[in-house]
């Protein structure tokens, strides 16, 4: 069956289309209705109406110390001077904080103010009034008092309240019930066979989670394939049975993306395309009483769809406004260029340099999952807006606490494996710390440092005049610099090839080799360096080697290149290479050490990192993935 490629309705402005579609929403019935449940079970419930207390708290008077019961005019002629007697059972009882306050008894004299006499005797030298020291009935709730208003999230100090108050049910609005369909022929369940063109369904797992978070009840459906009349069979119950369906991929303009069509057919579709990136093909549409969204395949594009569009309509479905996040604002680390047709949404990680906050771009494709993982905030450039400069201070919403931020080691440099042992053994041994690093290359990480826009730089920079490596690059570059280098590894750089060398590679010669597909670093790397000294050397034209304009900004990013079969060979290191089940063909060892400024030596962040680097528990590690050596890891050179 052939079918046409769809096209977008509309590319239209973010809020205009939640606006627009809220209130296409709002004009239908779409209300939840309501349920009564236990007040033990309504932790996170939202109130249907008003609650009013059934009974006071305390419902008797009730004495609020340890002590003794008395009438408060037995006491008037006591004092310091003049103390009096009391007796058991004629003018006092005996009570604990709680106990009912009974006529003839008015007040209670706390047992820190007796003089025991007796057994059955005790003195006070101060006179005391009539209901000292007793909790009257009403005190803290009177009965037909309201306890909680209409439209209230219950919160577990609530549930106190209500129960105190003689309220064992409550009436709630009913959760929302959410469908979740993903869409695909090429998705496979977790667990299951893979193969070439598979992908493993995630997405819904993620929107499950968030539902629930907001109040919600996630209906998680089995994944269906590109299958038409199977597609509009499963959406039409979905909405018959549920408050919200959300259709996970299908939602842009391939010959198999039908949602649109779909939610057409059974209902209406009020927005298809929004200027929002990723997420521009998110559908907003209605079957019956339910609202639908299409939500893009990517992960990122459907999270950001979800947060900006889905958790808003859930949270006003239950009456509720949704909980926005604390924007602070940062200093940015490098030039972001956007198109000025979408609002774009960048996932950025944060840590404070000095007295600054530093936020650094991640990686901003729609199908990064990893650059959620790893964001401290989320960075808005505007529609029409071409982007922001490097230096610039702009706004960013936070997806973590600010303090946990500001514990955080920057690092930006050059990428090696070892980081992300060093972020762990940080986290391990500082719960409340953190590593950020972003993968810009050795030059671009020693001008960040220059430039006071990181704590440390991880850099292997080999000075071709002396053969040795960082210290002598950074002062060639800057000679007023003054700082420390922080030793790190010792590290072996090679070719990474297909295990079993299927091309007989033998060396770096090979490289102009016509059958042989190269993938290169970036430029600014140490490892491009490393590079085009090694082919200077050799008398070797990088023009000749297929494939050296092709740059990745990590080592696994190389080896997975390789791994995956689109290149023949990339230079990188032997932890990369034997992570990724490749051959190496060793090239020389370098040294991969860490610079940072006199200025930040001593913020608690770097000296985190340099303790880190010390323990033998990060060494262990290590030295596990191979092809490093670890003496002086750790060691503090200063730099004049």
């Amino acid at each position: 069956m052939k079918h046409e490629r769809n096209i977008y309705l509309s590319n239209m402005a973010l809020d205009e289309a939640i606006s627009h579609y809220t209130n296409a929403c709002a004009s239908g019935e779409i209300a939840l209705g309501e349920e009564v449940v236990p007040t033990v079970e309504a932790l996170g419930r939202v109130t249907a109406g008003p609650v009013f207390a059934a009974l006071s708290a305390p419902w008797f008077n009730a004495s609020a110390m340890d002590g003794i019961a008395v009438n408060a005019a037995s006491t008037y002629e006591a004092s310091e001077r003049r103390p009096v007697a009391l007796t058991k059972g004629k003018d006092y009882i005996i009570v604990d904080t709680g106990d009912p306050i009974l006529d003839p008894w008015d007040a209670v004299i706390m047992v820190e103010d007796l003089v025991d006499l007796s057994e059955d005797q005790v003195e006070i030298r101060a006179a005391i009034s009539p209901w000292d020291n007793v909790r009257p009935v009403g005190e803290d709730i009177v009965a037909g008092e309201l306890i909680l208003p209409a439209y209230h999230k219950v919160t577990p100090i609530d549930l106190g309240a209500l129960l105190s108050g003689g309220i064992n049910t409550v009436k709630v609005i009913r959760k929302p019930r959410v469908a979740i369909l993903p869409t695909g022929t090429e998705i496979v369940e977790p667990g299951e066979p893979m193969e070439i063109g598979k992908i493993i369904e995630s997405n819904s797992r993620v929107f499950e989670g968030i539902v629930q978070q907001c109040g919600g009840e996630a209906i998680r459906l089995a994944p269906v394939a590109d299958d038409y009349p199977l597609l509009v069979d499963t959406v039409r119950k979905a909405a018959q049975s549920s408050d919200m369906v959300i259709i996970i991929a299908g939602s842009s303009a391939g010959t198999e993306d039908f949602t649109s069509r779909i939610v057409e057919e059974l209902g209406e579709v009020f927005v298809h395309g929004i200027a929002l990136k990723p997420g521009k093909p998110a559908i907003l549409g209605k079957i019956g009483h339910a609202p639908v969204i299409g939500v893009p395949g990517y992960p990122v594009s459907a999270w950001v769809v979800f947060d900006t569009i889905v958790k808003p309509l859930l949270y006003t479905m239950q009456h509720q406004r949704s909980l926005q996040r604390p924007t602070t604002e940062a200093v940015l680390s490098r030039r972001l260029v956007s198109s000025l047709k979408n609002l774009e949404v960048v996932r950025v990680k944060l840590g404070k340099v000095g007295d600054q906050l530093i936020a650094t771009p991640l990686n901003r494709g729609a199908g990064v999952t990893m650059s959620l993982v790893r964001a401290d905030g989320l960075l808005e450039i505007p529609q029409n807006s071409e982007g922001f400069e490097a230096g610039m201070k702009v706004p960013v919403r936070l997806l973590r606490p600010l303090e946990e931020i500001e514990s955080t080691v920057v690092v930006i440099g050059s990428h090696d494996l070892v980081i992300d042992l060093l972020a762990d053994q940080i986290h391990t041994q500082w719960p409340d710390a953190g590593l950020s690093s972003a993968h810009v290359g050795s030059l671009g990480g020693v001008m960040a440092i220059v430039k006071g826009e990181a704590h440390l730089a991880p850099i292997h920079l080999l000075d071709e005049a002396t053969g040795e490596y960082n210290i002598s690059y950074v002062k060639k570059l800057f000679p007023d610099f003054t700082g420390f280098l922080i030793r790190g590894v010792k590290r072996t750089q090679g070719l990474m090839i297909p295990k079993g060398n299927p091309k007989d590679i033998k060396g770096l010669e090979d490289l102009t080799r016509s059958d042989l597909r190269f993938v290169n670093r970036q430029k600014g790397s140490g490892t491009r360096l490393l590079l085009d000294h090694s082919l200077k050397i050799r008398n070797m034209d990088s023009e000749d080697i297929q494939g050296y304009d092709r740059e990745m900004t990590t080592h696994m990013a190389v080896a997975s290149a390789v791994a995956s079969g689109t290149a023949d060979a990339g230079l990188g290191v032997r932890s990369a290479a034997a992570l990724s089940g490749l051959d190496f063909i060793p090239v020389g060892d370098e040294s991969y050490d860490f610079l940072v400024a006199a200025a930040h030596y001593d913020a608690l962040p770097v000296q985190r990192a340099i303790e880190a680097l010390r323990s033998e528990v990060f060494k262990r590690k290590v030295l596990a993935l191979g092809g490093y050596s670890v003496e002086g890891c750790g060691e503090v050179i200063v730099i004049e």
